[in-house]
């Protein structure tokens, strides 16, 4: 349990590596990019939104909170059925070319239905799978996480059109510099359509949960929950908006700046921050031997919605 009051995840060799990036013994490695979505369904008392634990054997983060998501396949830039904004919309967004912005949306639709069940797709532009359960669905889910089959020819074979529309652009976060597994994340939100359903379909989840943002948020700061600071940035910001529809329109306003952490030495001392979110700041002496800032790995507070 961390000595903070709150859920932050620090790991405990987070220190040395800091300081051996600060004296040039550390080479950072390019990030991954990567998707995450936040996937929101409403709820008697304001939306809800899906997150999985990643449990406790996983090497990044176990034990922590997150949603549904993972790194860009390369064969996520083949083309695709597409509707909604267009690739080059896209791309001015996420401020990448158009492959990469196909890339980065395809991924996080097929992470969606890799770990959450969840398919924003339909027939046309205008619909969406009502239900992706069944043995010949989850067939086809196995092999794309298996990276058997690229979700281009997932959409092919069954004549369905990626339904980029459903999607909102909310945020971007980079693994600081001094972490040996680096991502460049876009994270994004959605709502859960009509007639389908979440499971547990990750490997690296040992449970999933409904839970109004606050809620979770709340249950960060008492220390009870475990997240990565992008992860309760994000639920923060969630936390206003009233319905899933809200959080959608709400998507085109939000600052896609890409948040990358500091590390600095000031005064004898490692200063560690998020610019704009400075909750997340750490000050470590310099000659300090690492700490542990881990959480218990509980249930957000109240019923899960």
């Amino acid at each position: 349990m961390s000595s903070t009051t709150n859920g932050q995840w620090y790991p405990p060799e987070w220190p040395d590596r800091i300081r051996a990036l600060a004296s040039g013994e550390l080479t950072p490695v390019a990030p991954r990019r990567a998707a995450t979505v936040m996937l929101l369904r409403d709820s008697g008392q304001g939306p809800a939104v899906h997150m999985l634990r990643r449990r406790a054997s996983m090497a990044f983060a176990a034990g922590a909170y997150a949603y549904p998501g993972g790194s860009v396949d390369p064969r996520d830039e083949r083309p695709v059925a597409w509707a909604g904004p267009s690739r080059a919309e896209w791309a001015a967004r996420l401020g990448v070319e158009e492959a990469v912005a196909q890339a980065v949306v395809c991924a996080a639709v097929r992470e969606t239905f890799e770990e959450a069940g969840v398919l924003l797709a339909g027939p046309s532009a205008g619909t969406v799978v009502a239900d992706t359960t069944g043995d010949d669905w989850e067939a086809d889910r196995a092999a794309l996480v298996a990276r058997e089959l690229s979700f281009a020819d997932f959409l092919e074979r069954r004549s369905l059109v990626l339904r980029s529309d459903l999607l909102g652009a909310w945020a971007r976060w980079i693994t600081p510099e001094f972490e040996p597994r680096r991502y460049d994340t876009w994270f994004f939100v959605a709502a859960l359509p009509e007639g389908q359903r979440t499971r547990n379909a990750s490997t690296e989840a040992d449970r999933t949960v409904w839970t109004r943002p606050a809620a979770a948020a709340a249950g960060y700061d008492r220390g009870e929950l475990l997240m990565m600071p992008p992860t309760i940035a994000t639920l923060r910001t969630l936390a206003p908006h009233g319905s899933a529809a809200d959080a959608l329109a709400a998507a085109a306003r939000q600052d896609l700046t890409p948040v990358l952490a500091r590390a600095e030495l000031v005064e004898g001392e490692i200063v560690l921050s998020w610019p704009g979110h400075e909750e997340f700041t750490k000050h470590i002496p310099t000659g300090a031997a690492a700490g542990h800032g881990g959480a218990a790995s509980g249930s957000p507070e109240g019923p899960a919605v």
